[in-house]
């Protein structure tokens, strides 16, 4: 507490504020210097704290900012074996010339414990790395995935699509041919069929079911180019095999991109 602070129990504070009188005004006083002393024993608490850390740094400092003497014995056996302030360790002179850093643990952690913290932040790092990694891939293989998907969808659309001018020129030529019926039910679109034909298709459902579109693209092309020597993809009836050999990219759909 500071000397010029009034003492609310002293008599010159009495003296002083003889002309008070009892009520809420005192009451609103005594509060108030109750206050101002407990501010004041937390504030030289708080100093007297502080004073002790600095105090500390300061003494450390100071003791290692002084150079060593001769009254060190360590030092005094380096003079005698001719070294010199300022100059390397070592007898080939390439040695340190600072003293090793003092390093102070402000903590309460004991030794090892920052080379736990490091090894742990980089396992933390190491499996951050691996999870983005994996997540990476997992990306990747669903983009495959559905880049694979669209590209068998479009195969699978492009093999309805050539089928069905497959049928519709062997249903062409075969009515040009003087063909009334196709050699498969299949052969042939299923508008242009007759109700006869509708139910001869029913009762070889079945055989149908074991060929996919793709087979009978296949078989299709090959009744194409062998008795008419069309290709739906030229869109050309050749005049011989030598010429349907010769000019025609291939018997499939990718030949002919």
């Amino acid at each position: 507490m500071e000397d010029t602070e009034e003492d609310y129990m002293s008599d010159s504070f009495i003296k002083d504020n003889q002309d008070i009188r009892p009520g809420m005004p005192m009451l609103r006083r005594v509060k108030e210097t109750f206050k101002k002393e407990e501010k004041q024993k937390e504030s030289n608490q708080k100093n007297r704290q502080k004073s002790i850390k600095e105090q500390e740094q300061e003494q450390r400092d100071t003791a290692l900012n002084i150079a060593l003497g001769n009254e060190n014995k360590g030092f005094a056996m380096l003079q005698k074996m001719g070294y010199k302030s300022g100059q390397p360790l070592g007898k080939s002179g390439e040695g340190i010339i600072e003293p090793i850093a003092l390093n102070m643990n402000k903590g309460r952690s004991g030794l090892g414990h920052e080379e736990l913290k490091k090894r742990k932040a980089e396992e933390n790092l190491e499996n951050y790395r691996r999870k983005l990694h994996m997540r990476k891939q997992a990306e990747k293989q669903t983009a495959d995935l559905f880049k694979l998907r669209m590209k068998t969808k479009q195969e699978e659309l492009q093999i309805t699509r050539d089928l069905e001018k497959s049928q519709k020129a062997c249903h062409q030529l075969d009515m040009q041919k003087g063909l009334e019926l196709p050699r498969e039910v299949w052969f042939w679109p299923s508008s242009q069929k007759d109700v006869e034909e509708q139910e001869e298709e029913e009762e070889e459902e079945e055989e149908e079911d074991d060929l996919s579109a793709s087979d009978k693209l296949q078989i299709l092309t090959a009744y194409l180019r062998e008795h008419y020597l069309y290709c739906i993809w030229c869109g050309t009836a050749y005049e011989d095999q030598e010429d349907l050999s010769s000019n025609c990219p291939g018997d499939t759909f990718a030949d002919h991109e």
